[in-house]
C-alpha cells in the first residue's frame, strides 16, 4: 500500500496544473497584485447604484470575505443552507455575466464557528497553473483546477491540530513559488505540541508539506493577517501579524523565522503595508504593551542586518525599532498605502489618512458607527469602501479631506474586501455578491507583483526533505526528494532520496524520547513494516556534508485498542506534589498538555488535565483522517458529584459522541451550531461507563450517527441509545477523544478504547 501523505486525497486522476505559455493575469489573491489593496485600473465608476447602468450584475450567495478574478473567471468563497444543511462553500462565476460555471460544497465540523461566521476569508490562484486555494473555517485546506477538478486536500484540524474559534476567520492562503502558505493557531505533536500561531508551506502541485514555521510566542487570540511577500536581505520573506502581538519576518522558502517586533498584548488581524523606506506599517486594537491606550498604528523599521542569521529562534527586535505611532485603531480592516499616504478605516468607522513618514493623521471623515473586516480599496484615484452596515462608499481624497462621489446600500453588511479587474469592482455581503463597472470590458495595466530577480543561488548548504513531514500506516511507503539550498534558502540542486544516507534521531529537548517504527531501505524510501506499530519519530538525513531532518507519524491499521497498561508513569508533576504520570501516546494529534497517563485504582488510565485553563476541552485524534465505517469504544468517567460534572466522550468520523455530566445526557454533535442531538441518559460520578459509536452513510451521502452508553460490567444493551439522522453526513474523518472540564473543576478518565472496522 503506498502511503498517503497526510491526507492528500487524489480524487481521480485529475491533472494537477501546468505551466500556461503566459502568465495568468488577474486579482489573484484579496489584497491585489500590489498586496496592498491598490490597483492601477482607470475609468472606473465615480457613482453607482443598485439597479442602475453601472450595476452589471448580482449573484445570491452569502459571503464574507473577497472574491478573486483570474483572467474571466472569479472565484468566491460563500456559504449556503440552514442548520446542519449548511455547507461552505467555493465557487466559480463568469466575471463577465455572472453566470455559475462550478461549485464545491465543504460541511462544517468539530468546530467553534457561531451566528453563519463563514467563508471569511479568500481563494487564491497560482498565477502559473491557475489553480485555486482555499482554507475553509473548520481548515480544510484544498487544490483545485481552474475547472473545479479537486488535486488534492488535507484537514488542518485533524493532521496538524489546527484549532477553530467562534469568529470563524481563517484569511487567505498565499502562492509563492512553488510552495502555498496557510496559517493557523495548532496544538499539534512533539515539539509542536504547543498552542502556537503557526505557519505551513505545502507543494502547491501535490500537497505535499515542505514547512512549518513557528514564529512567535504564545498566542492570547487567533489572527488571520495575512503574508505580505517581499525580498530582504537576499531572501525570500513574508512579514505578518500573528496572534501572539508580533509582526513577524519569516524566510517563505524555509519557514525560518527572522525577527519578530511586540506590537500589541493581543493578536494582529490586519495585513501590514511595506513602505519602500524599508518600514513595515501595522495596525490593531488590542492593549498596548507600553501605554494605557488601546490600539496604535505604527511604522516599523526593517533591521539592516540580522545579528544572528536565521535560525529557529528569530531576532526580537526593541522598541527603538517603533519609527512613529499614533492611536488610530482597526480590528481587523487592513489599511492601503497609496505614495506615502495610509488611508484606512478605524474602529469607529472613521476614514482616516496618514502621513506614512511621519504618522501625522492628515484628516479623518466618519463614513459609518464602526467597521469590522472590511478593508478599503484604491483604484483610480479614488477609495473604494464597503463598510459594516452594508453601506458602500466611493470617496475621492483630497488636501483638505474625503469628497464623498457616490453613498448607495447594499443588501446584507459587507465584511470583505472590494476587488477589481477589467473596469469592474466586485464586493461580496452576507447576501450577495455584487459587480459594479463598465459593460464593456477594458484590460487591465497590473497583472502580477512588482517581480524582482532572484539572487543567484550560492554553494548547497543544507537538506530540504520533501514531505517534511509524514503520516503512515503498516504497509506504507514514502519516496523524497531532497532539495539543496544555499544560505538563504534558494533552491540549488535537487537530490534523491536514495542519494541520501539516513538515520533515525532524537531531538534535543524531546519530552518523549521515541523513535518512528520504519526504516530507509536502498531506494531512498521510508517503508513501515505489515506489523509496524503506533509510532512517531524524527529522521536525519545527510549528503557530504550537508543536513536536513523530517518527522513523521505512524497510525496503526484496524483494529486498534490502547489501553495503556504499558505506560509507567515516572514524570514529576509539577502542580501536584508526589503525583507522577507519563506522557500521551505521541503520535496523537492534539494530546500534549491535555491528557496524561495516571494510575487509579491499580490500572493505567488516561487522565484529563486541570492545570491549564485554555486547555479545559480536549479534542484529541487518534488515527488516521482517512478512516471511515468504523465503529469506537471506550470506558470514560467523570469526577464530581450531582451538581457538577464533565464531559467525557469519543469522536467517530467527525462526530462528537459524548456523556454531558451535568445535564445528564447522550449527545451527538459536530458543531453545536450545525449537528447536535440528545437523549436523557442519567450517569454517576466516579463510575465507569461504556461508550460505543458508529456511523453509517449511503450511497447517497445521507447517514446516520448511533451510539449507545451502559455501565461497564453491566450487559451491553442491545439497541443503539440513540441514532441521528444527518442528510450531508461526513464520509470520514479521524478516530478521537474528547474531555471537557469547566473551569478545570473535575477531572475526566478514559480507558480500554477499541477502534474496529465495521462489519457490512
Amino acid at each position: 500500500m503506498i502511503a498517503t501523505v497526510f491526507l492528500i486525497l487524489f480524487v481521480c486522476a485529475a491533472p494537477v496544473g501546468f505551466a500556461w505559455a503566459e502568465p495568468i493575469l488577474g486579482w489573484l489573491s484579496w489584497r491585489g497584485p500590489q498586496q496592498h489593496g491598490v490597483s492601477e485600473e482607470t475609468h472606473l465608476p465615480a457613482k453607482w447604484k443598485v439597479g442602475g447602468k453601472n450595476h452589471l450584475w448580482t449573484y445570491k450567495l452569502a459571503g464574507r470575505g473577497t472574491p478573486v478574478i483570474a483572467g474571466n473567471r472569479l472565484y468566491t468563497l460563500g456559504y449556503r443552507g440552514e442548520g446542519p444543511d449548511l455547507q461552505e462553500l467555493i465557487v466559480c462565476l463568469d466575471a463577465t455575466t455572472g453566470q455559475l460555471l462550478w461549485e464545491h460544497g465543504f460541511n462544517d465540523f468539530l468546530s467553534d464557528i457561531i451566528y453563519n461566521r463563514y467563508s471569511i476569508g479568500s481563494p487564491a490562484v497560482d498565477p502559473e497553473t491557475g489553480n485555486v486555494y482555499i482554507l475553509t473555517s473548520p481548515g480544510i485546506l484544498a487544490c483545485f483546477t481552474a475547472d473545479g477538478t479537486l488535486v488534492w486536500q488535507h484537514s488542518m484540524m485533524e493532521e496538524f491540530g489546527r484549532l477553530t474559534f467562534p469568529n470563524g476567520r481563517t484569511g487567505c492562503p498565499v502562492v509563492d513559488g512553488d510552495l502555498v502558505i496557510v496559517r493557523g493557531i495548532t496544538s499539534n505533536w512533539g515539539k509542536q505540541g504547543p498552542g502556537r500561531d503557526r505557519f505551513y508551506a505545502f507543494e502547491k502541485l501535490r500537497g505535499k508539506p515542505v514547512w512549518a514555521s513557528t514564529p512567535g510566542v504564545r498566542p492570547q487570540d487567533s489572527s488571520y493577517s495575512t503574508p505580505v511577500l517581499a525580498w530582504y536581505q537576499g531572501r525570500r520573506v513574508f512579514y505578518c501579524g500573528t496572534g501572539c502581538g508580533n509582526i513577524v519576518c519569516v524566510n517563505a522558502r524555509t519557514g525560518e523565522p527572522l525577527w519578530r517586533f511586540q506590537f500589541s498584548k493581543g493578536g494582529v488581524n490586519a495585513s501590514v503595508l511595506l513602505h519602500p523606506d524599508n518600514m513595515v506599517i501595522a495596525i490593531h486594537d488590542k492593549e498596548n504593551l507600553d501605554t494605557s491606550e488601546t490600539g496604535r498604528i505604527a511604522a516599523i523599521r526593517i533591521p539592516e542586518k540580522l545579528e544572528q542569521g536565521a535560525s529557529e529562534k528569530p531576532m526580537v527586535l526593541g522598541k527603538t525599532a517603533e519609527i512613529w505611532r499614533n492611536s488610530l485603531n482597526a480590528f481587523s480592516s487592513s489599511p492601503v498605502l497609496v505614495k506615502d499616504r495610509v488611508y484606512l478605516v478605524t474602529d469607529s468607522g472613521f476614514l482616516s489618512c496618514v502621513d506614512a513618514q511621519t504618522g501625522e493623521i492628515l484628516w479623518q471623515h466618519r463614513l459609518g458607527p464602526d467597521q469590522i473586516h472590511a478593508s478599503p480599496l484604491y483604484a483610480d484615484g479614488k477609495l473604494y469602501v464597503p463598510m459594516a452596515n452594508g453601506k458602500f462608499f466611493i470617496v475621492r481624497s483630497t488636501r483638505k479631506g474625503a469628497k464623498i462621489l457616490s453613498e448607495e446600500q447594499l443588501e446584507g453588511i459587507c465584511l470583505g474586501a472590494p476587488a477589481v479587474w477589467n473596469g469592474r469592482v466586485y464586493v461580496h455581503t452576507t447576501k450577495k455578491l455584487y459587480c459594479f463597472g463598465s459593460k464593456p470590458a477594458r484590460k487591465s495595466k497590473t497583472a502580477r507583483e512588482p517581480s524582482q530577480p532572484q539572487p543567484a543561488p550560492g554553494p548547497v548548504l543544507r537538506l530540504q526533505p520533501v514531505p517534511g513531514e509524514v503520516l503512515i500506516q503498516p504497509g506504507d511507503t514514502v519516496s523524497f526528494t531532497l532539495r539543496g539550498l544555499d544560505e538563504h534558502g534558494h533552491l540549488v540542486k535537487e537530490f534523491k532520496g536514495s542519494e541520501a544516507h539516513w538515520k533515525k534521531y532524537i531531538p534535543a529537548g524531546a519530552k518523549v524520547k521515541s523513535e518512528l517504527d520504519a526504516d530507509f531501505d536502498e531506494k531512498g524510501r521510508l517503508v513501515a513494516s505489515a506489523k509496524a506499530k503506533l509510532s512517531a519519530g524524527a529522521f536525519e538525513a545527510t549528503i557530504g556534508k550537508t543536513k536536513g531532518t523530517i518527522r513523521g507519524r505512524l497510525l496503526p491499521s484496524l483494529p486498534y485498542r490502547e489501553g495503556f497498561e504499558k505506560f509507567t508513569p515516572t514524570v514529576p508533576h509539577a502542580q501536584e506534589p508526589g503525583v507522577k504520570f507519563a506522557w500521551p501516546p505521541l503520535p496523537w494529534i492534539g494530546a500534549r498538555f491535555k491528557w496524561e497517563i495516571r494510575s487509579l485504582d491499580s490500572q493505567k488510565v488516561l487522565a484529563k488535565t486541570l492545570d491549564r485553563v485554555l486547555f479545559q476541552r480536549a479534542i484529541t485524534f487518534i488515527g488516521h483522517p482517512r478512516l471511515k465505517n468504523y465503529t469506537i469504544q471506550a470506558d470514560v468517567m467523570s469526577e464530581g458529584n450531582r451538581r457538577t460534572m464533565s464531559v467525557a466522550g469519543v469522536i467517530n468520523q467527525r462526530y462528537i459522541i459524548a456523556l454531558v455530566g451535568n445535564a445528564q445526557l447522550l449527545e451527538v454533535s459536530s458543531n453545536h451550531d450545525r449537528v447536535k442531538a440528545s437523549v436523557p441518559f442519567s450517569w454517576q460520578p466516579k463510575v465507569w461507563y461504556r461508550l460505543k459509536a458508529r456511523v453509517d452513510v449511503d450511497s447517497d451521502g445521507s447517514g446516520i450517527i448511533r451510539a449507545k452508553a451502559w455501565r461497564r460490567g453491566k450487559e451491553e444493551p442491545q439497541a443503539w441509545t440513540i441514532e441521528v439522522p444527518h442528510q450531508r453526513a461526513h464520509t470520514q474523518g479521524a478516530p478521537g477523544l474528547f474531555g471537557f472540564s469547566p473551569q478545570n473543576q473535575q477531572r475526566v478518565y478514559i480507558d480500554n478504547i477499541v477502534v474496529t472496522p465495521n462489519d457490512n
